[in-house]
């Protein structure tokens, strides 16, 4: 677990570099964002999130059975990220911010398709839409 990073993962430095390359200025990790967002920009209230496949629980109903060690620990724990994660969409999207979330595994994969979503998330805000 020590090992196990919040900020700075290497998706989101992936992820950072593709969007700075395409002109896209962002704010990481702003601590006046509610939920502290991976990235925002502010000035069109869009915040995007990178979550692990694990300790966000991507496909949980299948997956929570395979976790073999300290369930009970692992469950709570995970059921209770991605219950954060749904107050955290309720809270920004209340306060007007568009929020947008990939897998890890999606940045990893399909990078050029994430960041297409993301600079068209910017633009339709951008032009009000």
């Amino acid at each position: 677990m020590q090992a196990i990073r919040g900020k700075n993962t290497r998706m989101e430095i992936v992820l950072g570099k593709a969007l700075w390359a395409e002109g896209l200025r962002y704010r990481k990790h702003t601590k006046n964002v509610f939920g502290k967002p991976d990235f925002t920009v502010k000035s069109v209230k869009v915040a995007v999130f990178i979550d692990s496949e694990f300790f966000h629980g991507k496909n949980w109903n299948v997956e929570k059975n395979r976790i073999q060690t300290n369930r009970e620990f692992w469950w709570t724990k995970i059921e209770g990220n991605m219950k954060r994660d749904l107050l955290v969409n309720k809270t920004l999207e209340d306060q007007g911010w568009k929020v947008i979330r990939f897998w890890s595994k999606d940045i990893e994969k399909k990078l050029p398709l994430c960041c297409t979503k993301i600079l068209q998330t910017f633009e339709k805000r951008k032009n009000g839409l």
